[in-house]
């Protein structure tokens, strides 16, 4: 199962309540704009962003004889960092995503109920779609500044899956903020044992969320997703894995990736 797939459903929530609606006005097409994080602090932190991808939801509905089709393309953002991950060695465990969902609104009503979900909603959805990932608690609440509109920050304990091995992880959610037209969404997760750094690493890539993502394939040419030794230990990349894979696994999907 893609990482795509974890915020696939905060696209399709209530969508086959709404596309009627919508679909009765002419209003079958709906798509975000991509977001990411600067540059410059995708570097400090260590992280490369690894791919921008659409999420599109359909909902076929039917009023009658007469059926159509409602789409609403949503975009991922992806960012990964290799980290010691104990006895898995370096993995890219410490995963940043950003998702912009359309607003979709008809005589000052928004139909997108993101814009509505606190961050346990939106954390059981993360639940709900990776068989690999439970045991989510609540930890604590704080509030973030993310272009310019203060959200609720919450992070979670949770238990994953990772290559076959049990994991206690972190998960950072924030709650939705207004991205232009679109409704923008973060999530970050990383193995508890390096807490200690990418914590503040996690809220550093929130607070700087950029509407301006690149798009091309070079955007994930700014590290090599290595970053920093977080465990403080004398283990040195070797400088070959610019193309996001991680010193152990050139294959896998990232730690999201692996949770199916």
């Amino acid at each position: 199962m893609k990482r795509r797939t974890v915020l696939g459903g905060l696209g399709s929530v209530g969508l086959a309540t709404l596309s009627g609606c919508l679909g009765a006005i002419g209003m079958d097409e709906h798509e975000s704009s991509p977001a990411g994080v600067e540059a410059s602090v995708r570097s400090e932190t260590g992280y490369d962003q690894t791919g921008v991808e659409p999420v599109v939801i359909e909902e076929t509905v039917s009023a009658g004889p007469v059926s159509e089709t409602i789409t609403v393309t949503n975009y991922l953002t992806e960012h990964e960092k290799a980290v010691d991950m104990g006895l898995l060695g370096r993995q890219r465990g410490a995963v940043f995503m950003v998702l912009t969902t359309p607003q979709i609104g008809v005589a000052g009503r928004n139909f997108n109920p993101v814009e509505e979900m606190d961050a346990q909603e939106l954390v059981e959805l993360v639940e709900n779609n990776y068989d690999a990932i439970g045991s989510i608690t609540p930890e604590e609440d704080d509030e973030i500044t993310i272009l310019e509109q203060s959200t609720t920050r919450s992070r979670f304990s949770a238990e994953a899956t990772f290559n076959g091995q049990d994991l206690d992880v972190d998960l950072h959610v924030s709650e939705a903020i207004e991205a232009g037209d679109d409704l923008l969404v973060t999530i970050g997760v990383y193995p508890q044992r390096v807490r200690s750094m990418e914590e503040s690493n996690i809220l550093d890539l929130m607070r700087n969320v950029s509407t301006d993502v690149e798009t091309d394939a070079d955007s994930s040419a700014d590290g090599d997703g290595d970053g920093d030794d977080t465990d403080g230990s004398d283990e040195t990349d070797d400088g070959n894995d610019t193309d996001g894979s991680s010193d152990a696994d050139s294959g896998d999907d990232g730690l999201l990736g692996t949770l199916s």
